[in-house]
């Protein structure tokens, strides 16, 4: 019965210390929004958004290429020669492949 009248008066003494303590124990780690997750929450983010940059580049390149294609013929011609092999009546190719 001594210790658990130690105990009351430990509690009672820190009361307040002991239910800040609770409460940053709960804050930080046991709640859905937790300081942790809030860290990867954000660290996901930073990534999503540096894959949205690369894809918007991605994008505007491609664009731009779409573009050259639509309105110039001899950019169909240098992709007809240069992905498919082709050629002109006349014209000899030579491939170098890189080791």
């Amino acid at each position: 019965m001594d210790k658990l009248l130690s105990v009351w008066t430990f509690i009672s003494r820190h009361k307040y210390l002991i239910t800040v303590l609770v409460f940053s124990v709960v804050i930080g780690f046991l709640d859905e929004n937790s300081i942790i997750r809030r860290i990867q929450y954000r660290w996901e983010i930073n990534m999503l958004n540096k894959e949205i940059g690369k894809y918007r580049k991605e994008y505007e390149e491609s664009t731009k290429r779409l573009n050259e294609l639509v309105t110039d013929p001899e950019m169909i011609e240098q992709i007809a020669r240069e992905k498919y092999r082709m050629k002109k009546p006349n014209e000899d190719i030579y491939i170098f492949e890189n080791e």
